[in-house]
């Protein structure tokens, strides 16, 4: 099982993601390409880490929204949304190469992650996007969403995703941040739904009733608090699992 975070979410000034901790523990790094959080320092920063100590380096794009944190949905044309895409991604391939590495996988962040499961222009356009910039990027995404499966039809090779802090519905999906508990907070009960994704392919959905998840990633999410201690204790828990965690091939 590969365990991914979202890393680089600070700006200027302000840090939010730990990311030296989580760099310590995860095996690929979605790191924010300074539409939603980060920017050229902080990128940079993160790239260099990651490359010395191994991790895979992922380009984490969004909407253009540094003020909703790329977590309000936005109606963008195609062609902007695909051109928006490229640059992301070109601006991090800068980053990461000069670190000796590369970009290895795309992901989309929040809101446009979320659309993109059900909305297909959209996930049609981060696809071309994808495209656009050029080499054999791997996307990753929620299982059965439109955006892997436009992926996959353009010849793209996909990885199915899976939160282990995060609510499902029973359809699969994520529940939405506006509900009350979206997020899971408590590092036992993220333990224990991170070990039973990775073991019994299955989580319990918020309707307390168990379903089906296949993935080949893991994510903890690099913003919620005690974020580096709960991957610390996630990696420790699979480990202990028998789950070998390794970044995806």
């Amino acid at each position: 099982m590969d365990l991914n975070a979202d890393l680089g979410e600070g700006f200027g000034r302000w840090p939010l993601t730990d990311d030296e901790a989580l760099l310590a523990c995860v095996t690929s790094a979605n790191v924010a390409c300074g539409f939603h959080a980060g920017d050229p320092s902080v990128m940079r920063r993160v790239c260099d880490t990651a490359a010395a100590r191994g991790v895979r380096i992922g380009a984490q794009v969004s909407y253009r929204d540094l003020a909703g944190f790329g977590r309000r949905s936005m109606d963008v044309p195609s062609d902007e949304l695909t051109a928006e895409v490229a640059y992301q991604i070109g601006a991090l391939r800068v980053f990461a190469e000069a670190a000796g590495a590369t970009v290895a996988y795309v992901k989309p962040h929040g809101a446009l992650y979320n659309r993109a499961v059900h909305d297909d222009t959209q996930a049609a356009a981060v696809t071309e996007g994808v495209r656009l910039a050029g080499g054999d990027l791997t996307v990753l995404g929620l299982p059965g969403s439109r955006l892997l499966v436009r992926a996959a039809e353009a010849g793209l090779p996909t990885v199915e995703e899976a939160f282990a802090d995060r609510a499902y519905t029973p359809q699969g999906t994520l529940v939405p941040r506006t509900e009350p508990d979206a997020v899971v907070h408590d590092g036992d009960e993220v333990v224990r739904r991170s070990v039973g994704i990775a073991v019994d392919r299955s989580v319990i959905a918020a309707d307390g009733v168990r379903i089906p998840v296949v993935a080949r990633s893991l994510c903890v999410h690099g913003d919620t608090p005690g974020a580096a201690l709960i991957a610390r204790r996630v990696r420790a828990a699979l480990e202990e699992a028998g789950v070998a965690v390794r970044a995806f091939t």
